[in-house]
């Protein structure tokens, strides 16, 4: 490897660390931000925007697209193989500050799922297969008109308006996986969008212009609607479920989702060996698993949160039990104070 290849991969690694570190944080902030705002008006996990007004909130939005903004640049100097795997970096991020700053306690169990689902997404980003990059808006219209994305594209509009539709109302405040699907779905097609935008930014750049492409306003017009709407499922997210479990299950959902989205269009699966398959479904597995242990944590901690505990309280230790005072407290309860 030449002396200005390692330079570049040394600029993209420093970048993705420091990527991680924002959007890491960011999920705090935003959390800090979103209890704020709770305390002053309605929540936003039941459909409230208070946390606009709140400073802290914006201060997290800010941090993630400084974040975004050095992933995005980090992909210009180091390859994907490098890169895409440094994301997991932002759930250890959250965790530790989730841990310090939010008091959040994240089990043993719930470890071991985070850890499951970090070596499960890198496994499959690894492993997946590579994409060969449109030149122009053009050829990534042309990508995504051709029947086997446009399945995919009507698939997950579908799914998405039946969680908002069906499951939002009954199920949102309860199972985290019916916002973070919302997200996740919506943001495999964010990804393509902003794609296409970067591609149409850099050939204009470069001299040849893209502005006066359709296709280029109509992905533009896309990635803020798909953008809009992660953000507001994203936030009540936050706002309804721990920072600690939401973080790992969101970005295992949404690398899943946008590695098969971007396979479909650019027909990357094709020409994949053996060896690369069976590694992309143990990740896919290992991936499952953590996220079963991470919900199976968050049900035990909901479930010891909600068992009223007994406490005896002697007024004289010679008097039998039957004399003793039975206070009943419920945990979650006496936690919140």
């Amino acid at each position: 490897m030449t002396e200005m290849g390692v330079s570049d991969n040394c600029k993209g690694l420093v970048l993705a660390m420091s990527s991680s570190a924002f959007i890491g944080s960011s999920f705090i902030l935003k959390k800090k931000g979103l209890k704020r705002a709770a305390a002053r008006g309605t929540r936003a996990g039941v459909g409230g925007y208070t946390y606009l007004l709140e400073p802290l909130w914006w201060a997290g939005m800010v941090t993630m697209i400084i974040g975004e903004i050095a992933n995005f640049v980090a992909y210009i100097y180091a390859p994907a193989v490098l890169v895409t795997p440094l994301g997991a970096l932002s759930i250890i991020v959250s965790a530790v500050l989730s841990h310090f700053l939010l008091k959040e306690r994240l089990p043993k169990m719930g470890v071991l799922g985070c850890v499951s689902c970090i070596v499960g997404s890198i496994v499959i980003v690894i492993h997946a297969p590579l994409e060969q990059t449109p030149s122009s808006v053009q050829e990534i219209w042309d990508l995504a008109t051709q029947p086997a994305f446009l399945i995919y594209v009507m698939a997950t509009v579908s799914g998405v308006l039946v969680l908002i539709i069906h499951f939002e109302p009954r199920y949102g405040q309860n199972n985290m996986l019916v916002y973070l699907g919302i997200c996740s779905l919506v943001g495999s097609l964010t990804v393509v969008s902003i794609k296409a935008i970067g591609i149409a930014i850099k050939l204009t750049l470069d001299g040849i212009s893209q502005i006066a492409y359709p296709q280029t306003w109509f992905f533009l017009s896309v990635a803020t609607i798909c953008v809009i709407t992660q953000l507001n499922y994203l936030n009540r997210a936050l706002d309804t479920f721990n920072a600690t479990i939401v973080s790992p299950v969101y970005y295992v959902m949404f690398t899943t989702l946008t590695i098969i989205a971007s396979a479909i269009m650019f027909k990357d699966w094709s020409g994949q060996d053996i060896s690369s398959i069976t590694s992309e479904i143990c990740g896919f597995i290992t991936v499952l698993s953590g996220t079963i242990i991470l919900h199976m944590t968050r049900e035990q901690e909901e479930s010891n949160m909600q068992k009223p505990s007994r406490w005896f309280i002697s007024e004289d230790s010679m008097k039998d039990v039957e004399d003793e005072h039975l206070i009943l407290i419920h945990e979650s309860d006496y936690l919140d104070r």
